[in-house]
Order: C-alpha cells, then structure tokens, then sequence
C-alpha cells in the first residue's frame, strides 16, 4: 500500500511482547527503533493517557531498544511470529474499549434510498429528491437531532420508510457500544476473528480516539471493527454477538498522541482507505472520508463519557465508517464476505497502516491475559 506501516514522523505509543518480560511491554519509536519506556512514571497505556501531556512525556521517557522496527512489524504476524523476538499488541490495556455506530447519515440515507427502491431507478431519485428538498444538495451536510433531520425523519416515517438505523443515524442520540472488554482487542500482525455461524461478514475501517478519564482525547488509532452483518441484521438486539467476539477488534499498530503538529483537526480531515486481499486473489479497495463524519469525534466522545457515564481507566471509541463493501465475491449477486485468510489493511497517512488476516473467531489464539493478570505482573515487577 502507499501509505507507510508507521507513520513517519509524530509521537508514538504502543505496547509490545518482549522476550524475558511475563508481561506487556510500553513501547515507543524513535530513530527506527522500538523503544521499551515501560519503566518510567506510567507503565501502562491507560496510565500515559492520564499524564497531563502524555506526547511530551512519552517523547522524553528513558527507554530501552528492543528491536529495529521494521523486524518488530515483521514479526508481529501471528502466523509467523517468533518468541524469541519482540513483537506488537494492541497499544491500549485497561481503557474501555466503546464504539460508534451510524455516524456517516450521507452512506447511511443512500443504502436506505437503494433499499426502499427495490432496483426502481426512477422510485430512488424521487425519495433522494424528497430529502434533498428538505436539507439542499448535500446530505453531509444533515446534522443528527436538528430541526432538519427531524423532517427528513418525518418525511420517511410519511413512506414507510424507518428503522433503528435511522433513528440513531440523524436522531438526537447516536449509537454508543461496548465492542469488546479491556485487554480483548488484537494489534497490528494478529488475526481477527469471525464466528462459523456468519455467512455475511465484513471489515469496517475506522479511527478510534483515545480518550483519558476525565473525557479528554489525547491521541488516536486504526481500528478494524469487524462486523458480522448476517447476525445483526436478524435482530438489533444481536449487536454484542455481531460484535463483540473473540479477536473481533483490532487497533494499532500505534497511539499517535496529540501535540502541535498532530490534532483532532488533522483527524477529522483523514481519509481513511481499505484494502481487502484473499487467497483466492480476491481484491476490494474502499475509502472513508472523516470529513464526511455527521457527528464529530468530540460529540460521540462527549455522549459516551461524562456527568452520565464515568470511565476511570479511560477509554477508546472507534468512531464509525462511512464504508460499506457491496463487491459480489463468489458470484453476481452475493455481495461481499470474508474467507479465512483474508489479509485486510487500514491506513491513512498521519496513522499508519492497521493489517490483519481474518480468521475464524473459534481458530484465533484466545484471549488469556486481561487486567488481572497485567496488575499482578507490574506489581511483581515493582511497577505499581
């Protein structure tokens, strides 16, 4: 892909396996190095998103190189990775790991107006010119909860047009989740896991802000909220098995955190590009623009953390994705699912490139090392 593995300058954080260590190791980059800084102040990710200026901490934080960072990245893939080397995890540990969902109302409003069309060319731009009447030319430019929204939500109720999807897509409250437990999601190199049951399945690229306690975003990620749409789509109320399976999230490879030259402007202005490659020679490529985000990143961050919900080890929320992959994979007319051994790729220059191979959920190494275990091993070391 164009877009480098690791972004090529900015402040890094992430966590690692290291040889001789029981337990993760905090890592940063610096002069094509990876940089062990677990033994500072904050040995923990959660515990650098507290610090009042977590850039300037991890960019000044003694460390210890623990491989070149082209032989970590190469060996961060779990079909061929060797112990005996350092590898990478997931850069966050005891965050709450929250997702959004319905974030994008201007792919949203064209899957509805294509579905409600059943094909009739002439029957979708008439619904597209009834909303369009009521917002103007663009419907980025609808925002959820206003006045706006609310007629195009009464205009679609008029054609029996309305769902859960829509509600929480322009309505005044957005979709906030649980996507997985802390200490459960998967890094850069790691297989993502689906469940044997789906038959229709699929990547959603997206950026996940990395947010402290106290509700301030500090630093943003790749994430891969994977998605199996078969099981969701029978029922909402699926949406934790659809959702929240073993090695279904992934994040990485690292936390860019915010300082002068890396904001939440420069997020919110990413294009987020998709690749999916299959052993079967298979190709997709997609794109998600955040600038075409209906609520922003601080407005999803603000309704999942504050007054109304505490998160004391802070959390990541993967922001949503405007992408939906339509590609037939098998035949004219079956849409796009995974096959094991998919290799999916996620990027955006000032992030990096999140790459995983699709696995089944049930195949995937099981998650089992969690927050208990990590406590107990930096108290053993002194680190607590």
């Amino acid at each position: 892909m164009a877009n480098p593995i690791v972004p090529n300058e900015g402040i890094l954080l992430g966590r690692a396996r290291v040889p001789g260590f029981a337990y993760p190791r905090l890592v940063t980059v610096r002069d094509g190095q990876v940089i062990d800084i677990t033994a500072g102040a904050a040995p923990t990710s959660r515990d650098v998103a507290e610090l009042p200026d977590p850039a300037a901490y991890v960019a000044a934080a003694p460390g210890t190189a623990v491989g070149a960072l082209d032989a970590v990245l190469a060996n961060s893939w779990s079909a061929t990775s060797d112990p005996a080397a350092a590898s990478l995890l997931s850069p966050i540990d005891l965050q709450a790991v929250k997702a959004a969902g319905v974030t994008f109302v201007v792919s949203l409003l064209e899957r509805v107006i294509e579905e409600q069309a059943r094909g009739d060319k002439a029957r979708a731009d008439a619904l597209r010119q009834d909303i369009l009447a009521l917002i103007g030319t663009d419907l980025s430019q609808l925002v959820p909860g206003s006045d706006a929204a609310m007629q195009v939500k009464q205009t679609l109720i008029s054609r029996g047009v309305w769902s859960q999807y829509l509600e929480v897509g322009i309505g005044p409250d957005p979709e906030i989740f649980t996507k997985s437990q802390p200490m459960a999601t998967v890094g850069y190199g790691a297989d993502v896991g689906v469940l044997p049951i789906s038959e229709w399945n699929n990547p959603e690229p997206e950026v996940a802000m990395v947010v402290a306690s106290s509700g301030r975003i500090v630093g943003a990620t790749l994430g891969n909220d994977v998605n199996l749409r078969d099981v969701e789509g029978r029922s909402a109320l699926l949406l934790g098995k659809a959702k929240d399976n073993n090695a279904s999230g992934s994040l990485g490879p690292f936390i860019r955190l915010f300082d002068g030259a890396f904001t939440i402007e420069t997020v919110k202005s990413a294009d987020i590009g998709l690749e999916v490659r299959g052993e079967d020679g298979f190709e997709l490529t997609g794109l998600s623009s955040m600038s075409q985000i209906s609520r922003s990143p601080e407005s999803l961050v603000a309704s999942a953390i504050g007054r109304h919900h505490q998160y004391p080890d802070g959390l990541v929320l993967y922001c949503g994705t405007m992408f939906a992959p339509v590609k037939d994979r098998g035949g004219a007319g079956k849409g796009f699912t995974h096959k094991p051994g998919d290799v999916v790729s996620i990027s955006t220059p000032s992030l990096g490139t999140l790459s995983n191979t699709v696995r089944l959920a049930t195949e995937a190494a099981p998650w089992t090392y969690g927050a208990s275990h990590l406590l107990r091993d930096l108290a053993k070391a002194g680190l607590l």
